[in-house]
C-alpha cells in the first residue's frame, strides 16, 4: 500500500465565500465557506464573512492560509469538504 501526500496546489474565489480548489492527486472540490464562518463565534475568524477579506488567502506550503494563520484548514478536510467535522448521521437529508 502506498501513502500518497495530497497537498492544495490551486485555489480559486468562485463565489463570496466559496472557493474551488484543486489537489495533488486531481481531485477538484468547490467549499461554501460560509456556514462554518457564520457558526463561528470568533471575531477573528467572523471578519472573513466579509468576501474581499476572504478573498486575501494564499497557499504556502500546500494549505489554505489567511493572515497570519489566522484562519487555516488541514487539507484532509478541505479534501472531504467537512470543515465543521459533522457525525456521519448530520449528512443525511431530513
Amino acid at each position: 500500500m502506498t501513502n500518497t501526500l495530497i497537498q492544495l496546489i490551486a485555489a480559486e474565489q468562485v463565489g463570496d465565500l466559496q472557493l474551488r480548489l484543486n489537489f495533488s492527486d486531481g481531485r477538484e472540490q468547490t467549499i461554501d465557506f460560509r456556514p462554518f464562518l457564520s457558526h463561528s463565534q470568533h471575531p477573528d475568524l467572523r471578519a472573513y464573512l466579509d468576501p474581499e477579506c476572504f478573498g486575501a488567502f494564499r497557499i504556502e506550503h500546500g494549505d489554505l492560509v489567511w493572515g497570519d494563520y489566522d484562519l487555516c484548514f488541514p487539507v484532509i478536510d478541505l479534501y472531504r469538504n467537512d470543515l465543521e467535522h459533522r457525525r456521519s448521521e448530520d449528512h443525511v437529508a431530513a
